[in-house]
């Protein structure tokens, strides 16, 4: 196995631990992160959202439309997530599913979209005279 396949999986577990990490210990992760200040967490979610856009960004610049397809299906979970949260921690139900249901959905067709495309026909040459 190639050094930089080991080390994609690392990223990939690293990112699936951590984030587990704060949905089943959220005290306890948000000790380890470093932030004190709770608004710390306003610039985590920012970073956050740019980062999705910048993988979506670089696979449709790429022309890698299947690809994109998958991420945006996997990055459903982001709206969906920000959803949920919403519901369960002071705010509205009407407002979490206008403003984070809606995202989910739009990104759930995007999603469904891209992976229905066929691979296009290839160019056919000009006919000549």
């Amino acid at each position: 196995m190639r050094l930089t396949t080991i080390m994609a999986w690392l990223v990939v577990l690293a990112g699936l631990c951590f984030g587990l990490n704060y949905l089943l210990n959220g005290h306890g992760a948000a000790a380890g992160f470093g932030i004190v200040d709770p608004a710390g967490y306003y610039i985590v979610k920012g970073v956050r959202d740019i980062a999705y856009a910048l993988t979506a960004l670089i696979l449709l610049l790429m022309k890698q439309r299947r690809a994109l397809g998958w991420v945006v299906l996997a990055d459903a979970i982001i709206p969906i997530g920000d959803c949920l949260a919403v519901m369960t921690h002071g705010g509205t139900v009407g407002f979490a599913l206008a403003v984070h249901g809606s995202a989910a959905v739009l990104v759930l067709l995007t999603a469904g979209l891209l992976l229905r495309e066929t691979t296009p026909a290839k160019p056919q040459p000009a006919l000549s005279h």
